[in-house]
């Protein structure tokens, strides 16, 4: 069962704060997105691709704080400085996807944001596997995928670089995702401090955001 890459995720203790950051190192916005009821939790979006994605997500302080753990490791990061955390691999077959590797990315959790709907792995604890440089999984049940729906400012994702302690381990949870983007570059290196680093086409040209390179 092959995964792409759906999206990248910025946690924030505000979606304003996670937004500058976006425009600090892109020089765009994200637009608005909206309301995660289950998680508490709400967005803002910025278009990488016909079916890719930035996110910006933090604490929604309007909504009743949920009975689990947040997703993202949300509150564990609530005050913490805005950064790029994870990423999302989409597959049309999340059991399976989850099944094909021994590492534990969570268990399948039903999610909605307004009309759209999707299941997604979370682990129960709320924490992000492998620090973040493991991918949580999704799987849309939409008609088509949410990018579509959003405005094109002229960005797209170009690499996304996978830094962790043990690159061979990483290497192999990809490969039994069989994780591929078209025109993405998805490399693995070694690094004492896991981190994530995604290059993007701008209209100023590319840019990086995320961990140092």
């Amino acid at each position: 069962m092959a995964c792409r890459i759906d999206h990248i995720t910025i946690t924030s203790p505000t979606l304003e704060a996670g937004s500058s950051l976006v425009f600090e190192r892109l020089g765009v916005m994200p637009q608005t997105g909206g309301e995660h009821p289950r998680m508490g939790t709400h967005n803002m979006l910025l278009r990488l691709g016909n079916e890719t994605f930035l996110e910006v997500i933090s604490i929604n302080p309007a909504a009743v704080k949920p009975q689990r753990p947040r997703w993202f490791s949300l509150d564990a990061s609530a005050t913490s400085s805005p950064r790029l955390a994870c990423w999302v691999a989409r597959t049309d077959d999340i059991r399976k996807s989850l099944a094909s590797t021994s590492e534990s990315l969570g268990v399948v959790e039903p999610m909605t944001r307004g009309a759209l709907e999707w299941l997604i792995s979370i682990p129960e604890d709320g924490s992000l596997p492998m620090s973040g440089v493991a991918p949580a999984l999704i799987e849309w049940h939409t008609p088509a995928h949410p990018a579509q729906s959003l405005e094109d400012r002229g960005c797209k994702l170009v690499e996304l670089k996978l830094l962790h302690p043990q690159p061979a381990r990483l290497n192999a949870l990809l490969g039994d995702l069989s994780v591929a983007e078209p025109g993405v570059l998805l490399s693995v290196e070694q690094s004492a401090i896991a981190g994530l680093a995604a290059t993007i086409h701008t209209p100023l040209g590319l840019r990086t955001i995320g961990a140092p390179t």
